[in-house]
């Protein structure tokens, strides 16, 4: 049974005084940005409109291999041939890491390939390295879509490639993956992501991400082009603990993507400000747990817990703790178990996990016996 709770508010002022949401203008007719810190959605404009990705596409290609890197499966130092075949298809074909017939490339080499030079190349012999065929590595990429709820995603091939429309996403899908692999392979995401350029076999090529040098703190993500898709961009930068997330798709020139980027991510730092919720580790609400060797467990903020809300804003915010419970034990500490949700009239609701404060054990057998009797009896 889905559980409401209203959360105490003693960081944040009441006021009468609305602010509206700020205002941002883009010339893309596809856009979507999200403050990793809160959840917060900041823009959205036909984000959930299906698009060829190009080469955006390959974020999806270069998550799969840190997942399988994360799990002990692959290695960086493991090395791939490159055949013949492939190297007839790929050599030259878009954008290329120039890899020749024969050669043996590392897994690392092969990434920064993909990631910097966006290697057309690059994408299908890790993919076929990693899964025999690419056609298996595409089953990969379309089972981790599946698993972080990109519904509206579907992949065909490793690098984004015009394919008649078998690849489709979704500008929110293309940010719940830029998220996930931000979030889930921190030290990966560092040491491959916001390099300045990369060389292989004697070629130097310059990263062609449009924020590096003209935004701070920014690290990613990936560009990508065809005449079908247009110009488009998943960007990412970081600045004061605050990241975002942003997608821009459709647009009709190199020069417009390099434009509309760098508008689009300083609006997003410089129009909108943090406003701290909870310290980290702070006791929000508890939650009830069922059949425990205690009836309940604290809901504790995993980190530093904010909203996101239009600079200079006193506009009202409210919160509320939302659980399916009663909790079956057995509960592990820092276990998520709950979300915070703050409701604002400045901008869509945030989502933010909250996780469990203790370890709750399961109840002893005179204690489980009492409550089955309990529930039997209607007492419970």
């Amino acid at each position: 049974m889905k559980k409401f709770l209203l959360a105490s508010l003693p960081l944040i002022a009441m006021s009468s005084i609305v602010i509206a949401a700020p205002r941002f203008d883009t010339e893309a007719p596809i856009a979507y940005m999200t403050d990793l810190s809160s959840g917060a959605v900041l823009y959205q404009k036909n984000a959930d409109k299906q698009i060829p990705p190009a080469s955006m596409a390959k974020m999806m290609t270069v998550y799969v291999a840190f997942d399988l890197i994360e799990k002990g499966k692959l290695k960086l130092d493991d090395k791939f041939r490159v055949n013949e075949g492939t190297w007839k298809k790929w050599n030259n074909q878009g954008s290329t890491m120039f890899l020749g017939v024969g050669d043996e490339v590392s897994v690392s080499d092969l990434l920064h390939g993909i990631v910097t030079l966006s290697g057309n190349d690059a994408c299908v012999v890790l993919a076929e390295g990693i899964a025999g065929t690419e056609e298996a590595f595409v089953g990969l990429m379309n089972k981790r879509a599946k698993e972080l709820g990109m519904s509206k995603s579907r992949f065909g091939n490793s690098n984004g490639w015009p394919d008649e429309g078998r690849t489709m996403v979704t500008a929110k899908d293309l940010a719940a993956l830029g998220a996930a692999t931000v979030n889930n392979f921190p030290k990966l995401y560092d040491d491959f992501y916001g390099q300045d350029e990369f060389a292989w076999n004697g070629i130097k090529q310059t990263n062609r991400n449009p924020l590096i040098g003209k935004v701070a703190g920014s690290d990613g993500l990936k560009t990508g082009h065809t005449d079908e898709a247009g110009y488009g961009f998943t960007g990412s930068a970081e600045q004061k603990g605050r990241r975002l997330v942003s997608v821009l798709a459709g647009l009709d020139s190199y020069g417009s993507r390099v434009e509309e980027s760098v508008k689009f991510m300083n609006w997003g730092f410089n129009a909108w400000e943090p406003r701290k919720l909870f310290d980290k580790g702070t006791k929000v609400q508890n939650a009830e747990v069922q059949l425990g060797d205690s009836s309940t467990v604290s809901l504790v903020a995993a980190k530093d817990l904010f909203a996101t809300l239009p600079k200079a804003s006193d506009g009202k915010i409210s919160m509320k703790v939302t659980y399916d419970g009663p909790i079956k034990a057995p509960i592990v500490k820092g276990q998520p178990i709950a979300t915070l949700i703050v409701t604002s009239e400045d901008v869509d609701q945030q989502r933010i996990p909250l996780v469990a404060g203790e370890d709750v054990g399961e109840a002893g057998f005179f204690n489980r016996a009492w409550a089955g009797l309990k529930s039997l009896l209607g007492l419970a």
